[in-house]
């Protein structure tokens, strides 16, 4: 189903979001060999998000997650600011520093270093976003001063939500995110999940900043789990939506639509 009338649907149905997922490619190896065919056939995200925001008055478009370290940042930068521009500010940049090693390679990316690298990626980013005349010297990432234009409508910027679900997950949100964006994954990383939205909210106070959203993706159609989301204080459920034909994705977002029914009630 194309970007742009998929974000219609999603829109007419009363969602608010739709984010893509990124994979620029999957090597060929035993690894990636099982995984499903979407893995490799992924639009580019900031693509399909323009055709969603130009198709669409209110909803919010963006990546969900974009793997971050394997751009040049000087070119992201000005990626997503366009979005944001011809979106009338409605981009959410989730970032991530992925998980395919073989492929952080063909990027040139040492997979030992993709954290590192995908924070001073954000950060220089978010300089190009913030200054006119934009300097970043760091280990992975360094240029001296330039303008770049467009700058992004939000202000101070698009909010970045870091995904992931790993230990340090909460430092790297509360250092350089605006938000953070886990994956369901099972049962029991999902109730895990939901006692570390009180972690995030508590340790953002402690450090002066006020509720950071909770983006969850990959919930399931249970009521009971949209329950559990507002009851933890996530901002925001998503749920996945096959990539198929029209009626596939039709039928699972009336299978979600009726979740939601019965979780409020109606």
């Amino acid at each position: 189903m194309p970007p742009g009338c998929l974000a219609r649907t999603v829109e007419e149905r009363g969602h608010s979001a739709l984010y893509f997922a990124e994979h620029t490619h999957l090597p060929v190896t035993p690894q990636t060999a099982q995984l499903p065919p979407e893995f490799s056939n992924t639009y580019d995200p900031f693509v399909a998000a323009t055709a969603a925001a130009a198709s669409t008055q209110r909803l919010r478009v963006g990546s969900a997650i974009c793997l971050v370290a394997q751009h040049d940042p000087v070119v992201l930068a000005k990626t997503v600011a366009t979005v944001d521009q011809l979106s009338s500010g409605r981009v959410d940049f989730g970032v991530g520093a992925g998980w395919v090693e073989q492929e952080m390679i063909h990027h040139g990316v040492d997979p030992a270093r993709r954290f590192a690298r995908m924070k001073e990626h954000v950060e220089a980013i978010r300089t190009i976003w913030q200054q006119d005349e934009a300097a970043f010297h760091g280990k992975h990432v360094s240029f001296e001063r330039m303008w770049s234009w467009p700058k992004p409508v939000q202000r101070p910027h698009p909010p970045v939500l870091i995904g992931g679900m790993g230990p340090t997950v909460l430092d790297r949100v509360l250092t350089y995110g605006d938000g953070w964006l886990p994956d369901y994954g099972n049962h029991e990383t999902f109730l895990r999940t939901l006692r570390r939205v009180a972690e995030l909210r508590s340790r953002a106070e402690e450090a002066g900043r006020g509720p950071l959203p909770v983006v969850l993706a990959g919930l399931p159609h249970d009521p009971k789990a949209l329950e559990q989301c507002a009851e933890a204080g996530v901002t925001r459920a998503l749920t996945l939506l096959p990539s198929k034909d029209r009626g596939t994705v039709e039928r699972s977002l009336d299978s979600y639509g009726r979740s939601i029914a019965r979780w409020l009630g109606e």
